[in-house]
C-alpha cells in the first residue's frame, strides 16, 4: 500500500482520515487517526524537519542506535472497528515483531522508507473499491421495476454508486460511512 493522503472535516472532532491505496489494485483503506499522528506523517511526507525531533523521529534514532531497521509494517487485523498493526524490525539476522497502532507504524514506515502491507481480510472488511463495475452503477440509476428482493439490491447498487462518487470527490469520511452501510446490508 502507499499513502494516498490525509483528510479532515470539521465534524470529525480533530481526527484525520489516513487514506492508503493499493500500489497495484483498486482498493483504498481509510483509517481514522489522531491529529498528532497525522502531523507526524504529513511532516515527513513533505520533508519538513522541525527544529527539535518529534516522537517518531526519536523512535527512528532509537531503532537505528540499536543497529536495527524497520523492514515493513503490516496492518494485520480489524477488531470491533479498531485497526491493529505490527512493526517488523530486523537486527542482524533476527526479526522482531512489535504490536503497534497503524498510525505509529506508518509514521515510522515513512521515516525508514519501509513498505506498508495490509492483510487481505482487513481490505475485505474495511477497504473501498475505487472502480465499481459500470454496469452495476447504470443498473442502479436506471432501475424502474423492482420486486422486494430487487429493491434491496437496487439500494445496494445505489449505495455503491454513492460510494464511488464520495471517493472520486475525496470525501473519505462519507465514503467510510457508506462502506459501513454496504457491509451491514451484505452481512
Amino acid at each position: 500500500m502507499e499513502i494516498l493522503g490525509l483528510s479532515t472535516s470539521p465534524s470529525s472532532g480533530g481526527a484525520y482520515a489516513l487514506i492508503l491505496s493499493e500500489v497495484e489494485g483498486n482498493q483504498r483503506l481509510p483509517i481514522i487517526i489522531g491529529s498528532f499522528e497525522a502531523q507526524a506523517i504529513a511532516l515527513e511526507l513533505e520533508n519538513i524537519k522541525p527544529p527539535r525531533p518529534m516522537t517518531h523521529d526519536l523512535l527512528k534514532k532509537f531503532v537505528q542506535n540499536f543497529d536495527s531497521d524497520v523492514k515493513e509494517v503490516y496492518i494485520n487485523e480489524l477488531k470491533e472497528g479498531t485497526f491493529f498493526a505490527q512493526i517488523i524490525l530486523e537486527r542482524e539476522d533476527q526479526i522482531i515483531e512489535l504490536d503497534s497502532r497503524p498510525s505509529d507504524a506508518i509514521a515510522l514506515a515513512v521515516r525508514f522508507g519501509s513498505p506498508i502491507y495490509v492483510d487481505d481480510s482487513v481490505l475485505v472488511e474495511a477497504g473501498i473499491k475505487t472502480e465499481p463495475e459500470q454496469k452495476t452503477i447504470e443498473k442502479a440509476l436506471n432501475s424502474d421495476e423492482t420486486s422486494p428482493g430487487q429493491k434491496e439490491l437496487s439500494q445496494l447498487e445505489k449505495l455503491e454508486a454513492e460510494l464511488k462518487t464520495a471517493i472520486e470527490t475525496e470525501n473519505y469520511e462519507k465514503a467510510a460511512k457508506i462502506r459501513d452501510r454496504i457491509s451491514k446490508m451484505k452481512g
